[in-house]
């Protein structure tokens, strides 16, 4: 997995970044107007990646710091919202006001952002406000960085061995409510092909 970019921007663009690493190899990143804003005015910068793989591409998804890396990934576990949908979320309301918005129980803040429906607003505050809880923004790393790695990490080998993504997400996420203690990659996956 690609963790982060370093190197020389490009390209920047509301929606992309291309950066060139030190090995002369350029990244297509695609990014939201939170990280643009912070970018534009930099000629290098360190790009926290995440990596999405589907049947029909692959994409690498950028952000300028870990906090909207991992409200992010919080976002993509809800049923219904992919990666594109939890960027234009980001871009609409940035990390603060999301975190603040799923902690409030505030569904009105994202019906507001193009895409989201009611049902689905409704389900990412019930998915993700035990998660977030009263925490601030700056501990929300500690609190769902390990998580979604090690289940992210785990899903993905999963589903490069044959498994059906859906299913596998269903196994990993009763797997991760029923163990109190935090469970490694390995065990995670060991877990669930027990299961499926």
């Amino acid at each position: 997995m690609i963790t982060y970019l370093k190197g020389r921007l490009v390209e920047k663009t509301p929606t992309y970044l291309v950066v060139e690493t030190a090995g002369g190899v350029a990244y297509m990143v695609h990014i939201s107007l939170n990280t643009y804003d912070k970018v534009l005015a930099l000629e290098e910068a360190k790009i926290y990646t995440h990596y999405v793989i589907k049947e029909d591409a692959h994409a690498l998804y950028g952000f300028f710091d870990e906090q909207e890396r991992s409200v992010f990934r919080l976002l993509i576990t809800v049923n219904g919202i992919g990666p594109n949908t939890a960027r234009v979320i980001l871009s609409s309301m940035g990390v603060e006001q999301t975190v603040g918005a799923i902690a409030a129980g505030n569904d009105a803040a994202f019906k507001s952002v193009k895409g989201i429906g009611a049902k689905t607003a409704q389900r990412l505050i019930i998915d993700l406000k035990d998660k977030i809880g009263k925490e601030s923004v700056q501990n929300i790393d500690k609190i769902t960085i390990s998580y979604n790695n090690n289940r992210n990490e785990a899903l993905s080998a999963l589903v490069s061995l044959g498994f059906v993504k859906k299913a596998v997400e269903t196994t990993l996420d009763k797997i991760i409510k029923s163990e109190q203690g935090e469970l490694s990659t390995e065990d995670l996956i060991k877990k669930a092909l027990k299961m499926l």
